[in-house]
């Protein structure tokens, strides 16, 4: 049977996880002194010092692929998943290719707008500005002589994306199954999330509306710029934009060079930020340092769109609450807070969550606001989250990556910036807005809608309700959780009790058997009757061998 393309790709998965896998069981077993892969063994580069476990987690990812490198790179900002060791080892993973060759852009080019590249730009350089999986930029020039750059989309790298996204989902759907930690984590939902954003950055087209959007939502900002979109020349494997010019943002010594002031640039970069999350809820959201350029005058022009966030009204609304929740001295509040920002949809121990939310709060409770950095608040909440096993709402991660990656930016800007103080003033107006007469007249509003509707249906709903209480449909299930130990043990002892009737009854049957049939030892039933009474012999043996394991019956 020939093989297919998914068939192919399972294979090289299977061959990665089993390679690098293996290195992980040799390192969990100890025994790396006789199996050395450092030293070359299966493929691995030779070197001085052994691998560690983060690092051939990496190496898995960097052998799959631009799907898997993306899903390591996003992993690496998620602290409520991830230690901190394997969060720092896929935060190297670089999304880098080798350039493609110019015939093979240019039938790209020429497919898309349906022109040669010669008629569509006065001028194409050859060699791309950036190279990556999934697409290369190129600079260029349309034929009245405007400078822009040429988004060029990879041949293939889409076909692939999808593909490993299908099999991550089978995956996912596979391990939620038959693995309890998946479920709890709710591995296809990681998983779709993870496909929607990668999905997102293979549509140029997207990029180009999402460039568009922010352009709209910052004109006439002096501090912030975001480029044109040429949508003559843009399809969805070909974005065509404005080119801006500046200094990358983390080139400090050329930033210096230029007299530009480093604190105001940082002051502005997390009022753009600020400003994208609070006022617009919609954000850019990948604050890598190539993606800001800063103009002599401190302008920052930014760039690259495919990926981008949104914080709806409820998310914003939840937001407040747990400002609000934490800034009381309630327990009982916030842990409700995390309940309705929907961390806790499993069954947790609320007893413990509020200890730690305690002392969570009580790190930090009492500090003036300049001393508290974002970051290691942030860290503390998320290895919080993780502890505990919770879950965060959908595109809440994202949120946090960006605010971190951002704040991780502006103090790399300046050290003594104080990114916490400019946020701050942003949670004030947000609970003022929040509490102001139009918004409590707004909800008055939808609560009157909502409480006519209920009394509308109430009535319906009964009358169901009864009907199904006559049909006997309506079932009441009650688990007491902490009756848990006592099952499990009544069904350890239960267990026991049964294996021991087992091998009593082979006991029993075998001596039956023997004194009503006058077996004589030349006849072959006897082996069969021996290994009977092997049968017994064993089970009787792992009885008393459970229960002095256990130290009681």
């Amino acid at each position: 049977m020939p093989a297919t393309p998914q068939s192919t790709r399972y294979r090289q998965i299977t061959w990665a996880l089993g390679r690098h896998g293996l290195g992980f069981l040799v390192s969990i077993l100890g025994l790396d002194r006789f199996v050395p892969l450092h030293h070359g063994v299966l493929g691995y580069t030779r070197r001085i010092q052994p691998y560690t476990r983060p690092e051939r987690v990496r190496l898995t990812f960097e052998d799959l692929g631009v799907t898997f490198i993306k899903l390591g790179q996003i992993l690496s900002t998620r602290a409520d998943l991830m230690p901190p060791a394997y969060q720092t080892e896929l935060a190297k993973l670089q999304d880098e290719a080798p350039p493609l060759p110019e015939n093979v852009v240019r039938q790209v080019i020429a497919g898309e707008l349906g022109r040669p590249v010669e008629e569509v730009f006065k001028t194409f350089e050859a060699q791309p500005l950036a190279a990556a999986s999934i697409g290369q930029v190129h600079a260029a020039t349309l034929q009245d002589g405007t400078e822009v750059v040429v988004k060029v989309q990879r041949p293939g790298s889409v076909d692939q994306i999808h593909q490993d996204l299908k099999i991550l989902e089978t995956l996912a759907a596979t391990a939620r199954r038959r693995w309890a930690l998946a479920e709890q984590y709710d591995a296809v939902g990681l998983v779709n999330e993870f496909g929607q954003t990668l999905r997102a950055e293979t549509d140029y087209v997207r990029e180009g509306q999402n460039a568009e959007r922010f352009r709209e939502n910052f004109a006439g900002d002096e501090d912030v710029y975001f480029p044109k979109v040429f949508w003559e020349t843009t399809t969805r494997r070909v974005l065509t934009l404005e080119r801006v010019r500046g200094i990358k943002i983390d080139n400090f010594a050329a930033l210096d060079a230029a007299g530009i002031d480093r604190s105001e640039v940082a002051r502005r970069g997390a009022d753009t930020v600020l400003k994208m999350v609070f006022r617009d809820g919609f954000y850019h959201a990948d604050p890598h340092p190539g993606n800001f350029f800063i103009e002599p005058g401190g302008r920052i022009n930014v760039v690259d769109f495919g990926m981008v966030g949104t914080v709806d009204e409820r998310t914003r609304e939840q937001l407040v609450w747990a400002l609000i929740a934490f800034a009381s001295d309630d327990p009982e509040r916030q842990v409700d807070t995390l309940f309705e920002l929907g961390v806790a949809r499993k069954r947790v121990d609320r007893a413990n969550l509020q200890r730690d939310v305690e002392h969570l709060r009580a790190r930090y409770y009492g500090r003036p606001v300049g001393e508290i950095e974002i970051r290691p608040v942030l860290r503390d909440v998320l290895s919080f989250v993780r502890t505990h096993r919770l879950q965060l709402p959908p595109g809440f991660a994202l949120l946090v990556k960006t605010v971190v990656m951002h704040e991780n930016l502006v103090t790399q800007l300046d050290p003594s910036f104080d990114f916490t103080a400019v946020l701050v003033p942003y949670a004030r107006r947000l609970m003022m807005r929040h509490y102001s007469p139009m918004s409590w007249a707004r909800w008055a509003g939808q609560a009157a809608v909502d409480a006519a509707r209920l009394a509308t249906e109430l009535p319906q709903q009964a009358r169901r309700l009864v009907a199904a209480l006559e049909r006997g449909d309506v079932e009441l299930a009650v688990r007491p959780s902490g009756f848990d130990p006592v099952l499990r043990r009544v069904e350890r002892i239960a267990n026991r009790v049964v294996l021991g009737i087992v091998a009593a009854s082979f006991v029993i049957a075998l001596a039956v058997l023997l004194a009503a049939y006058h077996v004589r030892p030349e006849q072959g039933v006897v082996s069969i009757l021996l290994l009977g009474f092997i049968a017994a012999v064993a089970l009787g043996a792992y009885v008393a061998w459970s229960i002095l394991r256990s130290g009681r019956p």
